[in-house]
Order: C-alpha cells, then structure tokens, then sequence
C-alpha cells in the first residue's frame, strides 16, 4: 500500500476526507462544490472553507459505501464537473505557503488601468469622444475578452448551476455597453458628415467596469490569503525535526516519523515538538499559548509537556504521549479552522440579491424591447431602449458600494492604529453587542512587577537590607518574578549589593531558589556566609517557617488582592528557616483600560472577562473596571466555549460577541468570536494572535477597541447608504430608461453617476477619527 492510499484509508476511517480546491471566486462557488459533492453517492456532509479552499467531505456510514479510492475520485470528478479542480489531502497537511508573484495578482488590474485611462481622461475636459471610434475599440475589447473572459467563465458556471452572482452581472452589463457602442460605431457612422462627428459610444463604461471589478478581485485574493495565516503561523510551531533517543543515542529524525512511546531530547531554548511526559531533567517551560499566564511554569519528572510550548532554561528528556492531529496544538490549529470556515461575508447577500436581480433585468429589457415593437417604434428605436435598460442596471454602483466603503474605512482606521486585515471583520463589528477581554497583555501591561514589600526583621549584623539582598539572589535569574524584585531594588536605590557575594545557588523546582551568601562587610573579620532562600509562600509553610507576619502578608494580598506572594527567608545555625521580608507581585492595568470599558458601556456594548488567571485576581480586576461577566482559570479550548456561551446564553437572544486577546492562547477565541480584536504587544505568541484576529491593533492601548468598534459602525452605515444609492438609482432608473425617458448615452452618464456618488460617500470616511475623551464618546451610529 502506498503512503497516499495509506493516509486516504486512515483518514476515512477517522470520518472524514479532505479535498483541496483551486479555482473558487466567490461565496456562490462554494455553495456549488458543497452542492457538488452532497450529491456523490455515499457522502454523508461536506463543508467548504473558501478561506482556506479545503473541502471536509465524511463518508456515509453504512454498509454499501463505496471504498476509499473509489469514493474520493468521484468527489474529485465531481468537483470537476462543476468546474473547479481539487485534489486529496492529508488532514495535518501545512497550508501552501509558496509566494503568490506580485504581477499573478495586480497584473490583469495595472493592464486594465493602462487600457481604461485614455477612455476616462478625456471626460475630464468634457470631452466625451476625443478618441475615434476605432481606437476605443481597440482599448476595451482586449479589458472586455482577455481580461474579462474570467467573469464570462463564471458567470456560464452559476448559470449551468441554475444561480446568479455577481460575475454574470459583470458579464451582462459590460456586454451590453461594448455590445451597444459597437452596433452604434457601425449603424451610425456612416452618417457622419465629413467624417468628424462620432455617434455616442460606451466603451469606456466597459473597460472602467471590468477594470474596477478587478481590483477589487485582487483586494479579496489579498485579504482571502490573509485569513489562513493564522494557522500557518500556528503550524510553524512545530518543528521539522527532533532528537529521538535510540539504541546508538540521540538522532535527529523527521516529526512525522516520531510515534507514541518515543523519547525526545529537548534544549533549552527550543520548542517542545509533541505532547509528552517529562522523564529527565527540569526546567522552566513558556506555556503561554495554553495559559496565557506570562510566567514560565517549573516542570519536573512526571510533569505534562505541551507540543509548541517553549522550553526555557533547562536540558530535558521527554516520553511521547500524543502526535498529529492528536496533540493540543493540533486541536487549536483545528479550532481556528472551524471558526474561520463559520463566516460569512456580507457579499453572500449581494449574491443573493443579483440572483434576483439579474433575470429582473433581462426580463424588463426583454419587455421594454417588445413593447416599443408593439407601439409602432422601430427595431433601432426598440434595441436602443431595451439597451438602455442593460446599461442604467450595469453593476458597477453595486459591485463598489461595499468595497469602497471598506477600503475607506480600513484606510481611515489604519491611520489611527487599527489593522484591519479582513474586511469580514469590519462588516461585523458593527454589530458587537459583548466585548470579551483576555486580563494579561491586554487590559494589564503583561509583566510582574512589585506591588508591595514588607520586612519583618533585619538582616543582621554587617548585612545588608531585606531588599539588597533579595535582589541580589534573584540578578542572576531570567525569572519574570526574578526581574521584577532586581528592577524594583533599583527603583529603591537599593539595588543588587556589592558586598555580598552568592554560591551555591539552587533552584528549588515549583518552590524558588536557595544558596549560601557571604558576606564581604565584615571588615578586617572573617567573612560572614548564611544560607538564604527566596520562594513561595507555599514552600514556607514546607520548611516549616510560617509566622504570623507571612499569614497576614498572605491573606492581604493573595486573599485579597489576588496577587502572587514569595518571600524572603534566613537560615539559623539550628537550621531553622526565618521569614525575613514578604513580596506581593501583580501586574499593572494599562493606562486607558478603565476608560475603554467605560466607552464600551456608553455605547450600549457589554463587556466580559475571559482569563486563565486565578478566580480571585479576575475578580478583583473585573470589579475594579466595571466588568459585567467574568471567567477565570480557562484553558484555550474552553475559552472558545466560553465566547460561546457568551453569545449563546442571553434572555433577550443571540449576541455578537468580539474578543480581544494578544497571545497564542488566545487564538481559538479570537477565532471562535463573531470578530477577534488582537493586541499587538511584545512578547511570545502576540504574532499568532494578530493572525487569528480580523482587527490587530497596532498599538497596545485598550482604547483602540472601542475605537474599532465605532470605525466599522461608521462604515457599516456608509455600505447601507451606498447599497440603498445603488440600488435606488436602478429603481428609478430602470422604469425611466424603459419608458424612453433615458437614452443610451444618458444611461451611460447616470451609471457613471452612480459610480461616482458611492466611491464620494465612502470617501468622507477619511475624516474619521477615534475619540479619546469621555466628551467626544456618545453612542455611534448603528
């Protein structure tokens, strides 16, 4: 059996088969390959990603399905015959991330630019036929066939499938004006006096038509790439290959080939390839892409190692408990996915509407051009008006309302620091009715620092200050908590003593450090040395030094204040342990994180609280900040269940829910949200957060969300003018044209109009900008 039947036959077996799919344009061709493959015999559910062109097809069940190969080359030919072309997939396969060349992408656009610029420049002086006739010709019909002849494609695929979109209207509209100016050119000139006068011609409508639909097109290709880097970025934490133990040591071997029960060395400072179980060694690990806590985690023999967390400081070797599509990693990857193929464009509902719209246009034209027949009027009379019909409903005011608006209003927004890197996103956040927040790096600055120090006795003799001497065993760590106690000593002035010197020094797993420190202030006598350790409040009450100041300190700031507690201990000559100084560490709420949630209220958005952090520091932040919904210690996968319920348990009905995060732990939510906001702060995971997210806010500034919500609300009310403009204008128009009211040349000038009036409107988005104050923010328009 070959590699691919074997991994077709698992995959099978496993309830699903994956198919790639090239060659979608739309949201309509999806629906057409979904339609395609339910019809295959034994095909149970398929579901398309247009953002990722993956096709999830599970098998029927029974008895008299068809075998693995036999099944996936009729859905393969089936996917075929609806004209597209696709391929089988391995489930874990990496998304293709060769790169796309620049003239693949804007080179039919720049063409067309060339070809439609002559038509258009001389309207500008008023001057509607400075080129011949011929010339005109021969600069749109090229725009029209070569670089139209996709639209043409498309447009014979939806109506070989019974349904319209926007391709066929291109099609339609821009065949008419070519068509029409071409049976003008040769009815008409030979009218002309001396040659000079030219009859009135469209084919600049058709060229500027094709050209602009193009761009936008390109726009869509650009952003439709951009929704799939999320995974990619997530895919990259998996390394290529690892450090298998065998018979003749450590080899380095592919993943792939890496099965459960194996044992993998690991270094410092490299990721953790799959899920395992520690063995040998101890270190530090980063598991902020599980946890989001910002501390690396102590991880000893027996401890859960997470496939894609970082491993800090320590040699180790680990026993293989999971690979694949198996280990936690993969399930985020497939979270992410899930959630990304849940979403649908607002374009959905101009495909919608066009299906209507199309055969409604080519019915009044039919009746226009008949009823004039039958009033008396000649053919060319008929065919002019009927004509006209086609021209005044051409769908470029159609095509440009929603994208012009969103190219206005993601430009406006980038100005101000908002990254909206998917106009899906845009299109929803005007309608968030919850703001869900990750706590750490987003609504706090993401790094311990010392909230409060308190010493109870002194250090003794010569030595110097609790502080100097915390300060001085923690300068040789990488500890956040480490920094934190050496950074707050030098804001003191009391930072890391020259005269003490530290050996020995151990670190305690979980627990803290311990080490001999010796003295050098003794003078002319021997140096002094004692044994000091600095740690957890729970490793104080294992060497059985609790006092009643640690209780206290204790029950006021963790109890209370949900902060985390070490503190400073001394060893007697009897070897009992001394508390000496206690440590309370807690990070700092960034400056505008009250007044983001105050926003957020004033205009009619809840917000809530989604944190792996303990329940009494969510809380107390939630509390603190007027936060209505709270969440604590949550994992990634329920975090995604989290925003669920959010949006789900409400009495009044469904909400739309937006989450803000800035780390990889965050990304299932951020992708599971109705829009992910993603914090662009400094620190590990923040890249993968950004790429799950619609929004990236360029800056850590909380304010930016409220911010963003209110940008796409202004735009949101631009895409509804412009729609209503849109189609109005044909409401008006099309009765005026088949009444005569309108003839060609001035339906070509009204749909030019049209054109002009949306790409204005959506242009006054430009003069957008965010409030900052509480007496700019009120309620934006909805």
């Amino acid at each position: 059996m070959t590699l691919n039947e074997q991994t077709l036959k698992q995959a099978v077996a496993s309830g699903s088969i994956e198919l790639s799919v090239r060659g979608m344009t739309c949201a309509a061709c999806v629906a057409r390959v979904e339609r395609a493959l339910k019809k295959v015999p034994g095909v149970d559910e398929a579901q398309v990603n247009f953002a990722t062109e993956v096709a999830t097809v599970r098998p029927a069940t029974d008895a008299s399905a068809p075998d693995a190969d036999s099944l996936t080359e009729a859905l393969i030919a089936a996917v075929a015959k609806a004209g597209y072309v696709a391929h089988h997939q391995a489930p874990d396969a990496p998304l293709d991330d060769a790169p796309v060349s620049w003239w693949a992408v804007w080179g039919a656009v720049c063409a067309g630019l060339l070809a439609s610029l002559p038509l258009v420049l001389p309207m500008l002086w008023g001057a509607h036929h400075f080129w011949p006739a011929w010339v005109q010709f021969m600069l749109a019909t090229p725009v029209q066939f070569i670089l139209g002849a996709r639209f043409y494609k498309a447009a014979w695929s939806a109506l070989k499938d019974r349904s319209g979109n926007m391709d066929q209207l291109v099609a339609l509209g821009t065949t008419a004006a070519w068509g029409l100016s071409c049976w003008l050119w040769w009815s008409q000139s030979g009218h002309a006096h001396g040659g000079h006068a030219e009859p009135d011609l469209y084919f600049e409508s058709s060229a500027v038509v094709i050209t602009l639909v193009l761009l936008g097109k390109a726009l869509e290709a650009r952003a439709k790439r951009q929704t799939t880097a999320a995974i990619r970025a997530l895919q990259a934490l998996r390394p290529g290959t690892v450090r298998r133990v065998g018979p003749d040591g450590a080899v380095d071997v592919p993943l792939h080939q890496v099965v459960v029960g194996d044992e993998l060395i690991v270094k410092a400072g490299e990721r953790i390839p799959v899920d395992g179980t520690l063995t040998v060694g101890s270190s530090h690990v980063d598991e902020s892409m599980l946890t989001g806590e910002p501390l690396p985690v102590s991880k000893a023999v027996g401890d859960q190692l997470t496939g894609g967390s970082m491993n800090v400081d320590g040699l180790i070797r680990l026993r293989v408990t999971a690979v694949g599509g198996q280990t936690m990693l993969a399930h985020i990857i497939r979270s992410v996915v899930d959630a990304q193929a849940s979403k649908a464009p607002i374009q959905r509902v101009v495909d919608k509407v066009s299906a209507v719209f199309v055969p409604t246009v080519l019915l009044v034209a039919l009746l226009t051009g008949a009823g004039w027949l039958m009033a008396g009027e000649s053919m060319d009379v008929a065919l002019m008006r009927a004509v006209a019909v086609l021209v005044i409903a051409c769908p470029c005011a159609l095509g440009l309302a929603t994208p012009a608006a969103i190219m206005a209003g993601t430009g406006a927004a980038a100005r101000q620091g908002i990254l909206i890197k998917d106009p899906e996103a845009l299109e929803t956040a005007h309608r968030v009715q919850i703001v869900a927040f990750d706590k750490t790096g987003t609504l706090t600055r993401g790094a311990p620092r010392v909230l409060a120090f308190e010493a109870w006795a002194d250090s003794g003799a010569a030595w110097p200050q609790p502080l100097h001497l915390a300060a001085a065993l923690q300068s040789g760590s990488e500890h956040p908590l480490a920094k934190a106690v050496v950074a707050h000593a030098l804001e003191s002035g009391q930072g890391p003593a020259d005269v003490v010197r530290v050996q020995s020094l151990t670190v305690v797993a979980g627990k803290g450090v311990e080490g001999v420190v010796v003295c050098l202030a003794a003078g002319e006598q021997a140096p002094d040395a004692q044994r000091w350790a600095f740690g957890s409040a729970r490793w104080v009450r294992e060497l059985g030094a609790q006092s009643d100041d640690v209780s206290a300190f204790e029950r006021k700031w963790s109890d209370d204040q949900g902060a985390t507690v070490s503190v400073l201990l001394r060893q007697q000559p009897s070897d009992v342990w001394v508390p000496v100084a206690g440590f309370a560490f807690g990070d700092e709420l960034k400056p505008g994180a009250a007044e983001a949630v105050a926003q957020l209220h004033r205009m009619g958005v809840q917000t809530a609280l989604i944190s792996g952090d303990g329940a009494r520091s969510v809380e107390m932040m939630a509390a603190r900040l007027g936060i209505q919904h709270i969440w604590s210690e949550v994992l990634p996968s329920d975090k995604a269940r989290c925003v669920q319920q959010l949006r789900a348990a409400q009495s009044t009905g469904p909400k739309v829910v937006a989450m803000v995060g800035d780390g990889i732990n965050d990304a299932p939510a951020l992708a599971a949200a109705d829009i992910g906001m993603a914090m662009a702060n400094a620190g590990g995971g923040t890249d993968v957060a950004m790429q799950a997210a619609g929004v990236t806010l360029m800056r850590g500034d909380p304010l930016l969300v409220p911010a963003a919500i209110d940008v796409s609300r202004r735009t949101a009310t631009k895409i509804r003018q412009n729609l209503l403009w849109a189609f109005g204008y044909n409401v008006v128009g099309i009765p005026l044209a088949a009444c005569g009211g309108l003839n060609p040349m001035l339906a070509g000038a009204a749909m030019a109009l049209s054109s002009v009036s949306v790409v204005t409107n959506a242009l006054l988005l430009s003069r957008w900008r965010p409030a900052r104050t509480r007496a700019e923010v009120g309620v934006s328009p909805k």
